[in-house]
């Protein structure tokens, strides 16, 4: 019938496959001949039953989101849907790969859906900031219950066949052969004759959920929802599918779709999900990609063991290399006990912790490592000491091995050039846990070579990590920016915050958590120590740090940590200190709104961006939204700090730079000239994908 939707035939079967490659998504020139398709086999006489498949790797994996908030083009899925449920003939939809978002909704309007055993199936909507559009939270409910079906859609998690079976989604499980056994499927179903009953009229399983219990698990659902309206929409549009005759839960469903979608939080979420694949592209994409099978990790400490865990559980072998046996075999247990964590919680078998573990192999003796195709060093944060370790790689590393530092801070470039190979020099900067964290600060340095940040993102992806490549500069991306956000933090403290108050109006904003706590959770020694290496000097943390005070691993820091508690107290000590270091300096204390701590803290952080773009550090605006939303808790709802900056308005924040440069006299204040720049032409264009 078209390029995209062909039908066949296998006896009274008619088999209607949808070829949209990559993802099979339900483009508007697949929705019209598939519609056109569906409405002839209905009528023919000749046709016992339809099959819906896939060719390709997937199944449908959702809808077009590039035609998201446009005029829309009929038919429209729910059309598809609604056609597909007069049919009176059993139709089965046939499972491969993932059926996800639309593509399940599609899959819900057949009588049945069979599987392959490794398929998943899910409605992630949610992520995108959106509930699903097509019926799936009204007809989902009906199969699975009203409680597995907001567990679903609230998480956007999918869920593989076996589950998918177990839980009443689909009818069946084969291995292989899918379409052929759709068929069988199909025929056997034609026997048995009907009537066959829409999933829209099977209100068994509505009726069984008290409405009190759902009300609940949805309330804890909500608190997790850290102010993104999508996830408590999709509980009360399944909620609505309990309590509303069934066409009435799908108008419900449509008008809170249409919300969602032209709201900020869904082009936030939107735009992130373009901006992470934006920021994996590099150039050349036909450049030869280096070989990584064994990859080698110097340091079995903190970072050096998330690492090293990272890469095997993407399937690698890996040697981890420490100083000392000692150092060793203490490395080595804890990354034993974070599996043994992972079994305990249910996130991994006690199989695959033993396949994980027998991937590690641990050594004393540089020499171990001249078999690793990549040699990731995790070692103190000291140029010398780096620098010692390349010059050690470079006599024992093969030829084309890749040396990768997991800097924060430092010159990758000078890294490099204590080897005789720059070229295979990249940065690789893991945010911690690395076992856990998502991002990937990939550094490209002055000679690193192409095929080799080629291979580096394309293996970030393989430890399920989202890579995004950054130039050289003190704390590249991520930690340059984070280091403008908190320039003004102790003179706010010294005026008059508090470190809680700062902290509230960074999570009132949408933030896991403030900058206080933050430095409490990670060390505040780690910081004091970068901050003695380039000469800086912070008063009230560096006196915090000079009393042994370090956060929670000290049990004392902007905070109090009692008896072990990870639960922040206020800490008398510590406001006293900021009071006598205001009087000292002779400043008086005021009060300090909301607006302008976000103002002294966030704009900085959002004219730092700017300067980075200007430098060439970052290739796109969205790729600093990708590191500070993956990498630094940036709330995903508002899209990354420049995505926001356009949101919040660059004339509006330009405007309080200069008030704050005017007023203070500090030259982080000033508006970087792209700043001005970008809010002339009124937006990122030309610079943000």
């Amino acid at each position: 019938m078209s390029n995209f939707v062909s039908v066949t035939r296998d006896g009274g079967v008619a088999v209607v496959t949808i070829d949209n490659p990559p993802v099979n998504a339900l483009s508007f020139h697949v929705r019209e001949p598939l519609m056109q398709a569906l409405v002839s086999l209905r009528d023919e006489p000749d046709v016992s039953a339809i099959v819906i498949a896939c060719a390709g790797r997937t199944f449908i994996a959702g809808a077009d989101i590039t035609e998201f908030g446009k005029p829309v083009q009929q038919p429209d899925l729910r059309a598809i849907i609604a056609m597909l449920e007069t049919i009176a003939k059993p139709t089965v939809a046939a499972i491969h790969g993932t059926a996800l978002g639309g593509g399940l909704e599609l899959a819900l309007g057949c009588h049945f859906r069979i599987a392959d055993s490794q398929a998943t199936l899910g409605l992630p909507e949610v992520k995108l900031g959106l509930l699903p559009g097509g019926g799936g939270t009204v007809r989902l409910p009906r199969l699975v219950g009203p409680l597995k079906a907001l567990s679903m859609i609230v998480s956007g998690t999918p869920i593989g066949a076996a589950e998918a079976l177990a839980a009443g989604l689909i009818d069946a499980v084969f291995d292989g052969a899918l379409t052929g056994q759709a068929v069988r499927f199909a025929s056997e179903m034609a026997g048995k004759g009907g009537p066959f009953t829409p999933v829209r009229d099977r209100d068994g399983r509505l009726d069984k959920v008290d409405l009190a219990a759902f009300d609940k698990a949805a309330a804890e659902l909500a608190k997790k929802a850290r102010g993104l309206a999508a996830p408590i929409a999709c509980a009360q549009s399944v909620r609505n599918a309990m309590t509303l005759p069934f066409e009435e839960a799908l108008v419900a469903e449509r008008e809170l779709f249409a919300k969602l979608v032209a709201g900020d939080q869904s082009r936030a979420q939107r735009h992130l999900f373009f901006a992470e694949r934006e920021a994996a592209k590099v150039a050349g994409k036909d450049i030869v990609r280096r070989k990584i099978a064994r990859v080698g990790v110097i340091g079995a400490g903190t970072m050096g063991g998330g690492i090293a865990m990272a890469f095997a559980n993407g399937g690698f072998s890996v040697t981890v290399l420490e100083a000392t046996q000692e150092a060793l075999q203490r490395g080595l247990a804890m990354i034993d006990k974070n599996y043994a964590v992972s079994v305990s919680r249910g996130s991994l078998s006690e199989d695959n912790k033993r396949q994980r573990l027998g991937l590690f192999k641990g050594s004393t003796a540089y020499d171990d490592l001249a078999d690793c195709d990549l040699i990731v060093e995790a070692v103190f944060e000291e140029m010398a000491v780096k620098k010692e370790v390349f010059g050690r790689l470079d006599a024992v590393a093969k030829p084309g091995a890749i040396l990768a530092t997991n800097t924060s801070y430092l010159d990758v470039n000078e890294i490099a050039a204590s080897t005789s190979r720059p070229q295979d020099v990249v940065g690789m900067h893991f945010f911690s846990p690395a076992n856990v964290m998502k991002l990937l600060e990939i550094v490209r340095a002055e000679k690193t070579a192409p095929d080799v940040l080629a291979t580096i993102v394309e293996l970030a992806r393989r430890i399920a990590k989202v890579p995004v490549v950054v130039g050289v500069c003190h704390g590249f991306v991520g930690n340059r920016m984070l280091a403008a956000r908190g320039t003004e933090s102790e003179a706010l403290l010294l005026e008059g915050a508090t470190p809680q108050q700062i902290d509230r109006v960074f999570t009132d904003f949408g933030w896991p958590m403030g900058p206080f706590q933050m430095g409490d959770l990670a060390g505040l020694d780690t910081g004091w120590r970068n901050r003695k290496a380039r000469g800086q000097t912070a008063m009230i943390a560096d006196t915090l740090c000079k009393q042994g005070h370090f956060g929670q691993k000290t049990g004392r820091g902007f905070y109090l940590y009692e008896n072990g508690s990870r639960t922040p107290a206020p800490n008398p000590e510590v406001e006293a200190l900021i009071r006598d270091k205001a009087a000292e300096k002779g400043i008086a204390p005021r009060a300090i709104g909301a607006d302008e701590i976000i103002e002294r803290t966030l704009y900085p952080m959002i004219n730092e961006g700017a300067k980075i773009l200007e430098e060439g550090i970052a290739a796109r605006a969205s790729d600093i939204d990708v590191v500070w939303v993956k990498g630094y808790g940036f709330p995903v709802g508002k899209g990354g700090p420049m995505f926001w900056a356009g949101l919040e308005g660059l004339d509006k924040i330009i405007g309080r730079l200069d008030h704050w440069h005017e007023r203070t006299g500090k030259d982080f204040f000033k508006p970087a000239p792209l700043l001005r720049q970008m809010a002339e032409t009124g937006a990122w264009e030309g610079v943000a994908s």
